[in-house]
């Protein structure tokens, strides 16, 4: 299966990309490299999209298991080497988890299945960067 996306120069140094779903996302970068920050910069996008990949997966076997939540974050660090090009060699998420009486055993074996078995955002990372996970309970 290939996805294409088209991405559209809008000026200055503002980028707009499709998706395949049709839905748009606009791409800038910080004043010191002559951007207005009015979008989501490319690396920033590439945590946003191991989160989503993985928190969809998350989402979708604690629903399998009836696992009832009242939050569900996901922080995600990526470290970045000094030179050019400059990449991610360390990538961190933590997910944390809210609710009542959490089953941690199935929190974490959800957790365990987007890792190891289902985030195929999560597995591209581990192509180029060290993969580092935890998991926060926040019992109520």
């Amino acid at each position: 299966m290939t996805n294409k996306v088209t991405t559209h120069w809008k000026g200055n140094m503002q980028f707009e990309s499709d998706n395949p779903n049709g839905k748009t996302v606009l791409m800038d970068t910080s004043p010191e490299n002559g951007g207005h920050s009015s979008g989501l910069s490319p690396k920033a996008m590439m945590l946003s999209a191991l989160a989503g990949c993985s928190g969809l997966d998350v989402v979708s076997v604690l629903d399998k298991m009836k696992v009832q939540l009242s939050d569900f974050r996901m922080d995600t660090y990526g470290e970045l080497t000094e030179e050019h090009p400059k990449y991610y060699h360390t990538v961190s998420v933590e997910y944390h988890f809210y609710g009542e009486n959490l089953d941690e055993n199935k929190i974490k074996k959800a957790v365990d299945l987007s890792i190891d078995k289902y985030c195929g955002v999560m597995e591209m990372f581990r192509k180029f960067a060290t993969v580092k996970t935890s998991i926060h309970y926040h019992n109520k």
